[in-house]
């Protein structure tokens, strides 16, 4: 039994509002689903698996119709979604009584079912969140729901708000496969038997790097997994360390240099860190020309403000630096800027704080 797992697409969430690409990146968050259906079809999956948050809220009747109408293009695929604390079924849900003309089971909230698709002999059991949080641990006490069959655990969480579990008790349960949403960054936990799919599309800056999904087959040797990434474009970002010694036309070239190897599908933060004059400021007209740039953050620092280097670090390895060179009465006033700014740059080149 071949399957994809996904979850985490948030149709309906918004990113980027306030950029020129936020309604396309709307829109491409809702395309991720349209291109999952296509590899179902054309890798002839038998079960689609949405491990929760597939809307970014409730869905209203008109979402789960447009739903239904892309589902109904599935050709072999059966799909099971389960409602994650997003998209949460209350009893006032649009979705607690709604009739799927697709091959499709919505499990409901507030309590485990079971849905077994006699095609393809597989149970897939599940809880679907009734309300956005579920502190206990639900999972957990989930059993499989049919001997003789390929079971699935379907299941959103993992932190204190949102179904806590213990990875070795869900391990003895002896489940085929464990599909679980509720995270944005995909992880396989168990070998080829539990994994976070993580979301095909990111959602905003915070979700940085490769997205994708997971497909799967069981048979009677067991289980295997892989990860596919598939995301249209990527929350990138790049961090550039500044000395003295650099200047802002070399700043210029080494990003065109990288932006040129990442490409300019891609979304971009350039955070400056390190040691730099308060004036540095590096042409960046024709890269914002060119690419997606989100933001520009200058975490620069430089030796003569000292009361904001000791305000900020006060507690660790640079503002006990500060401190000391500051009590050095008896150099002379060029050594001791020179000692400051090299010593700063050092510091910050290494990591240290």
């Amino acid at each position: 039994m071949k399957f994809i797992h996904t979850s985490d697409i948030r149709i309906g969430v918004s990113p980027d509002t306030d950029y020129e690409w936020g309604e396309k990146r709307k829109a491409e968050i809702e395309e991720a689903l349209d291109n999952i259906l296509n590899v179902c079809n054309e890798k002839d999956i038998d079960l689609l698996l949405i491990a929760g948050n597939l809307f970014a809220e409730p869905p209203s009747k008109e979402q789960l119709d447009q739903l239904d109408e892309k589902l109904k293009t599935l050709v072999k695929t059966r799909t099971v979604i389960l409602p994650g604390y997003l998209d949460y079924a209350s009893d006032s849900s649009a979705a607690v009584n709604y009739k799927f003309e697709s091959k499709t089971v919505l499990l409901p909230g507030g309590k485990t079912t079971n849905a077994y698709l006699k095609g393809i002999n597989t149970c897939v059991t599940g809880y679907g969140y009734d309300y956005p949080e579920i502190r206990s641990d639900v999972l957990g006490k989930i059993d499989p729901g049919r001997v003789s069959a390929a079971n699935i655990l379907i299941g959103v969480g993992g932190d204190p708000n949102h179904m806590p579990f213990k990875t070795s008790e869900i391990a003895k349960k002896g489940f085929d496969y464990v599909a679980l949403g509720g995270r944005s960054k995909s992880a396989h936990i168990l070998k080829n038997r539990l994994a976070y799919s993580g979301c095909p599309e990111p959602a905003g800056p915070e979700e940085i790097g490769r997205r994708g999904y997971i497909i799967g087959e069981i048979t009677d040797q067991g289980t295997k997994i892989g990860w596919v990434p598939c995301n249209k474009r990527s929350y990138i970002d790049i961090n550039i360390t500044l000395s003295p010694e650099i200047t802002p036309e070399d700043v210029t070239t080494k990003l065109e240099e990288m932006l040129l190897k990442l490409g300019n599908e891609n979304i971009y933060t350039i955070i400056f860190k390190g040691f730099a004059d308060p004036n540095f400021a590096p042409d960046l007209k024709r890269i914002k020309e060119r690419y997606l740039i989100r933001n520009i953050e200058n975490l620069t620092i430089n030796s003569r403000d000292e009361e904001k280097i000791l305000e900020e670090n006060g507690a660790n390895i640079i503002g006990s630096f500060v401190t000391e060179i500051r009590e050095c009465y008896n150099i002379d006033e060029n050594i001791r800027e020179k000692a400051m700014r090299y010593g700063l740059e050092a510091l910050i080149m290494s990591g240290e704080n």
